[in-house]
């Protein structure tokens, strides 16, 4: 058991973009962050108030009223300590960045810590002498670091030493990244990418998981070029990177600090966002943030859900040993999973259905086997996948009843079938 879920220390969690965010506030010494970020989530202190165990009962999150409109209002803290990582550092502690694939808040990060009185180590591949770093490279001045530490062996990613692609040494041709076999990933992430086709120019942001998949159909299709594809750790352009290497870009077009893209994020420059799925229930709630004990948080996940004009969230339908059989323009079930992932209600609320309703923004579930969207009464079956049965693969499947369209449609077959779908040309 870890140390907070056995109450030894106290623990919050809160989203990725606005601690970017609430860091610039310590750093000027305001008395803290105003967003509409994680409200009617589990970060709204109507529902948990980001609180992780028992033993924490403080309230750092509170309901506030501007405007005629509520905000959540997170209080600042000094910061004692933080460790930040960059590429060169010189004699007197200027840091540059040019082999890291991301900004992140390393700035904000120094700056809040400095100013709080606390210490900044920074990490580094290598050192320079004072003077030599060109100005507009350094990311963190001299001023702001306490300690410098060395290590040439300092690797870029969890995989690899460096990978020219990522940090925008290189472009790496499209076509030398991986191919997708036809299974159910892919099949979802198949029809995720009719979402883009709709959308031509469209501005998008890809979650970690199921979702990384779009950005490596979109390449296969050849239609990447009409799209411009963003994640939060402030990288725009290029495909990004799957698996454990998320939060990194092959071929990125432009490299901003985290809290700016936040920013952008949160006030509504997304088109569209496609994010995975945990569990959904009823009402369409989201839960990616607590299951089977475990407490993941949230990452930027609250704040891209909550700013973007229309959401996708992509997984499977069931899981837990799902087995399907995809080919000749069907889908078969072959083993059902063990856990539904459709619940009555979910553990906690990481992203509130019915406060998107309100707002009418745009909510789709896409799975393997169905879509559905959120309504002002719930949630609504629209597709069902060829060869699969609305009864006995879908509805019974889920622990609740959703409605089911009078206008119920056939999910294309090109996502099942072996081959490109063609959506490199208008149909």
């Amino acid at each position: 058991m870890c140390i907070r879920d056995s109450n030894k220390i106290e623990a919050y969690s809160w989203p990725q973009g606005v601690m970017s965010q609430w860091l610039r506030e310590v750093a000027a010494g305001r008395p803290g962050l105003i967003t509409h970020i994680g409200l009617k989530t589990f970060i709204d202190p109507r529902v948990e108030g980001g609180k992780m165990n028992a033993r924490t009962t403080e309230d750092l999150v509170e309901v506030v009223s501007l405007d005629g409109r509520e905000w959540l209002f997170y209080k600042a803290f000094p910061l004692n300590v933080c460790f930040i990582r960059g590429t060169t550092a010189d004699e007197k502690g200027n840091v540059t960045l040019e082999q890291e694939p991301a900004f992140l808040e390393v700035l904000p990060m120094a700056m809040a810590t400095r100013n709080s009185g606390g210490i900044v180590i920074a990490q580094v591949k290598r050192l320079a002498q004072a003077g030599t770093l060109p100005a507009k490279m350094v990311k963190v001045p001299h001023t702001m670091v306490d300690y410098v530490v060395v290590h040439p062996g300092q690797w870029q990613s969890v995989e690899a030493e460096y990978n020219p692609a990522y940090s925008g040494e290189v472009k790496v041709p499209i076509s030398s990244l991986p191919v997708m076999p036809l299974d159910e990933r892919k099949v979802i992430a198949r029809r995720a990418a009719l979402e883009i086709v709709g959308l031509p120019q469209a501005v998008l942001n890809m979650g970690v998981g199921m979702p990384d998949g779009v950005a490596l159909v979109a390449a296969e299709e050849g239609i990447q070029d009409r799209i411009t594809v963003t994640i939060e750790q402030g990288l725009t352009g290029g495909v990004p990177a799957p698996g454990v290497l998320f939060g990194m870009s092959s071929n990125p077009e432009a490299v901003i600090d985290q809290g700016y893209q936040f920013d952008f994020y949160d006030g509504g420059g997304l088109d569209l966002t496609f994010l995975g799925l945990a569990e959904a229930d009823a009402r369409g709630n989201v839960n990616v943030s607590k299951f089977s004990g475990r407490m993941p948080g949230v990452g930027g996940f609250v704040n891209i859900s909550q700013g973007a004009k229309a959401v996708a969230f992509l997984g499977t339908f069931t899981a837990g040993g799902l087995e399907v059989e995809v080919g000749q323009g069907r889908l078969r079930i072959v083993k059902e999973g063990r856990f539904q992932k459709f619940v009555r209600e979910v553990q906690q609320i990481t992203f509130s259905g019915e406060y998107a309703a309100a707002r009418g923004q745009r909510v789709q579930f896409i799975t393997e086997r169905a879509v559905l969207v959120i309504t002002k009464e719930g949630l609504l079956v629209t597709e069902v996948a060829p060869g699969v049965d609305l009864e006995r693969d879908v509805l019974q499947q889920m622990a609740f009843r959703p409605r089911v369209s009078p206008e119920l449609k056939a999910m294309d077959a090109r996502i099942f079938q072996e081959g490109l779908m063609g959506l490199a040309r208008p149909r």
